[in-house]
């Protein structure tokens, strides 16, 4: 499908929202998750020892059977319609991975999450390409009634992140859920639809601006 807008997405009309295009920007593409992409995950993961840089991220391993696992799990989640996952490819290569989860179909409404990023792709604009693609989707192609990004509290570069994106903050789930052995608070944000056209313009003024 040809767009004035940089993402498009092949014949949006047969899409529903568990199915898995690809998503294209000229900074980023976002291809659904395979094992052929195990090899790139592991380098990136690895660049900068991302996967052991924060105690509350969660990055796999740099091990190609602890990262084919993690991906096995991921594609295992969409085959039961729980998650809809994605690599994030520069340059031919896999950089990352993002997802949609938590479906809500009836709705519809569903978070971005679990995801992460190579150190090396971090403020080039790809995070911000990213978004704006799945964003796009969500919105426009899915019609959700909102969309859901959830981080851990102590995680003030994601929370960073997200606020920048315009989106607001719902709340704090306390004690929510077991991380890496201790129990972590979740910070639950949200963008409802309503607000979507001035999130929008904010994510295209800021890749706007790295041409």
């Amino acid at each position: 499908m040809s767009s004035d807008r940089p993402g498009s997405v092949d014949h949006p009309e047969t899409l529903g929202i568990l199915d898995q295009p690809v998503l294209t920007h000229p900074l980023v593409t976002l291809e659904p998750l395979a094992a052929s992409h195990t090899g790139d995950l592991v380098a990136a993961a690895a660049g900068g020892e991302l996967w052991q840089r924060a105690w509350y991220t969660s990055v796999p391993e740099p091990d190609e059977a602890v990262m084919l696992a993690e991906i096995e799990r991921r594609i295992g989640l969409r085959d039961v319609g729980a998650m809809v996952p994605w690599a994030i490819v520069v340059d031919g290569r896999a950089v990352g991975m993002t997802t949609y989860m938590h479906i809500d179909a009836a709705t519809p409404r569903l978070e971005i999450g679990s995801t992460w990023l190579a150190v090396a792709a971090q403020g080039t604009g790809v995070n911000a390409a990213m978004k704006l693609l799945l964003l796009e989707r969500a919105f426009d192609r899915l019609g959700c009634v909102a969309v859901e990004f959830r981080t851990h509290f102590h995680n003030r570069q994601s929370r960073d992140a997200i606020e920048r994106l315009g989106a607001k903050q719902d709340g704090v789930l306390r004690s929510h859920v077991l991380h890496r052995g201790q129990l972590r608070d979740t910070v639950v944000y949200s963008i409802v639809a309503s607000e979507w056209p001035a999130v929008r313009l904010g994510l295209e003024a800021r890749l706007a601006v790295r041409g």
